[in-house]
């Protein structure tokens, strides 16, 4: 709609400064020529905005005219109050400013707007780590998130899972992700990921360093899972799933007489298969690999025996 596409012109003056025809054409997914009328459409409309020609020219608003967001629809709103995370927000040392926004926000709101607001907020709350996961002290979080900030080399010392143990590491921090309740920083040379918790040591010093050109942090953290996965599943078992069982990235098989599904499903080792194909009780049936379904033979073989002693015990 063309008071959407005025008011998106609006906003990315406002934050973006100067933009050519060109730019804005680009951005909106418009022609060009449909830039020009919405731009003499703003202008008559009574709002300061000006052209400058020549090779750095293009369209600027007056400094200082601010716009408030009547542009916002009821699903905007709802998204950008659903999108505040007071928790991670409180951790990297943000919990008052994200409130004195989402008040500056809520206050340029329109009342029907506002009213939608305040009923996504009340009604949805997000709360990341799961229910049996023990919140993960990271002290240094707010230093690293400055230093990110900031574009300021770490000096830390690193607890990783591989001997040594503990490493010295020079971090140039490019960005923090937040997984499952658990802070990532991504962090050149590399780039490679370190998790916060694991920061034992941190100096900060004032060697600044330059981000590459082009990185994009959510396109790494996509990429850095997709190779985790790939690495961590290096393995594969062959199983029977009863009917309605569903696994993670397991690719179905026929389905018998009995509506049992045959089932091949990646696995990290046999070791961790053990213990969550075990979770599924008689729902499951491992058929390979033979060392897989040898060991959860025996593991059901001595819990038989010792449930077995515990009735008879019971039943004396």
């Amino acid at each position: 709609m063309k008071s959407a596409r005025l008011v998106s012109i609006l906003l990315l003056l406002q934050t973006r400064g100067r933009m050519t025809a060109a730019q804005l054409a680009e951005e909106l997914e418009v022609s060009v020529r449909t830039v020009y009328r919405d731009v003499e459409a703003l202008g008559a409309a009574g709002v300061p905005l000006y052209g400058d020609a020549g090779h750095a020219g293009g369209y600027r608003l007056l400094d200082g005219y601010r716009t408030r967001l009547t542009g916002l629809t009821a699903d905007e709103a709802e998204a950008l109050f659903l999108a505040g995370a007071p928790g991670p927000a409180a951790e990297l040392g943000l919990g008052s400013v994200l409130a004195a926004a989402q008040l500056k926000v809520r206050a340029a709101l329109p009342p029907e707007l506002r009213a939608h607001a305040d009923r996504i907020s009340g009604r949805f709350h997000l709360d990341a780590p799961g229910w049996y996961a023990d919140a993960e002290e990271a002290p240094y979080l707010p230093a690293v998130a400055d230093a990110v900030w900031n574009s300021r080399v770490l000096n830390v010392l690193y607890r990783r899972w591989a001997e040594p143990t503990d490493v010295e590491r020079r971090l140039e921090p490019y960005g923090l992700v937040l997984k499952a309740g658990r802070w990532y920083v991504v962090a050149g040379p590399g780039p490679r990921t370190f998790r916060v918790d694991q920061i034992l040591q941190l100096a900060a010093s004032e060697e600044e360093f330059t981000r590459p050109d082009g990185f994009d942090l959510a396109a790494y953290w996509t990429a850095y899972q997709r190779d985790f996965h790939d690495r961590l599943y290096r393995g594969e078992a062959l199983v029977r799933l009863a009917p309605g069982v569903r696994l993670p990235r397991a690719v179905a098989g026929r389905t018998d007489d009995d509506g049992w599904t045959l089932a091949t499903v990646p696995i990290e080792s046999v070791e961790h298969a053990h213990g969550e194909f075990l979770r599924l009780g008689t729902d499951i049936e491992v058929l390979q690999p033979l060392e897989l379904r040898e060991r959860i033979a025996r593991t059901v073989a001595q819990l038989a025996v010792r449930y077995g002693n515990l009735t008879q015990s019971g039943g004396d």
